[in-house]
């Protein structure tokens, strides 16, 4: 199998939101905007945690590659580039999972 990595999916979901192909799903949810597109992340993320109870292996990938694709689709709408949540994760691993979680901001 070809590489395929999530930096190629943020560049597929670019190009179609820049496409306003009508025929898109991608470029209909971008055009829906950060409310749908949250909305949909939020169902993906429900539908993920639903397969991994039921031990739904299948259902699991199927979920999370929903799921990782409709995150992907938040943060483009919102602006975020992937290498900034990436360099973020990075950041945490130089340190212990307790002590990051610590240094947060209370709120």
């Amino acid at each position: 199998m070809a590489e395929f990595s999530l930096s190629d999916l943020e560049a597929l979901i670019a190009e179609r939101a820049r496409s306003g192909d009508p025929d898109s799903w991608t470029a209909k949810l971008l055009a829906r905007g950060i409310d749908k597109a949250a909305q949909k992340l939020g169902e993906e993320a429900v539908e993920t945690v639903i397969a991994a109870i039921k031990g739904d292996r299948q259902g699991l990938v199927s979920e999370s590659a929903d799921l990782i694709y409709h995150w992907l689709v938040v943060l483009g709408v919102s602006g975020v580039a992937l290498d900034d949540v990436l360099k973020e994760l990075e950041s945490r691993t130089r340190r212990s999972g307790i002590a990051e979680k610590a240094s947060r901001p209370k709120g």
